[in-house]
């Protein structure tokens, strides 16, 4: 059974840190790209950053230079850490396990989703 469980979400004001953390199980993790999203209420989900299996990263603009993306494949984690946070990164944010590049056959995965509100 497949489980990636985000955690680390919450209140926090504007300019503050958070990280979020997504263990995951069931899944060959050290092989997938891996992704954090993020859905507003009222807008489509959107990609934050993703960080293949040799450890590339990407970026969604608004959040360039503040979070950063990380993986830990000893613990099949991936870890999303947030500086600088603004009210426009409120949202449910979501980790998402790809296929392989070679295997789109082995399917994606989705978290369950956690809160991040940034407000004063």
């Amino acid at each position: 059974q497949v489980q990636l469980v985000e955690s680390g979400g919450g209140l926090v004001q504007p300019g503050g840190s958070l990280q979020l953390a997504c263990p995951a199980s069931g899944i060959i993790f050290k092989i997938r790209p891996m992704g954090w999203y993020r859905q507003a209420p009222g807008k489509q989900r959107e990609l934050v950053a993703g960080i293949t299996s040799d450890g590339y990263t990407n970026y969604a603009a608004s959040v360039k230079g503040r979070f950063t993306i990380s993986r830990d494949n000893a613990k099949n984690t991936v870890t999303l850490q947030m500086k600088s946070l603004k009210p426009e990164d409120t949202a449910v944010y979501y980790c998402k396990a790809d296929p392989p590049y070679s295997r789109p056959d082995m399917g994606i995965y989705w978290g369950q989703g956690t809160q991040v509100t940034v407000s004063s």
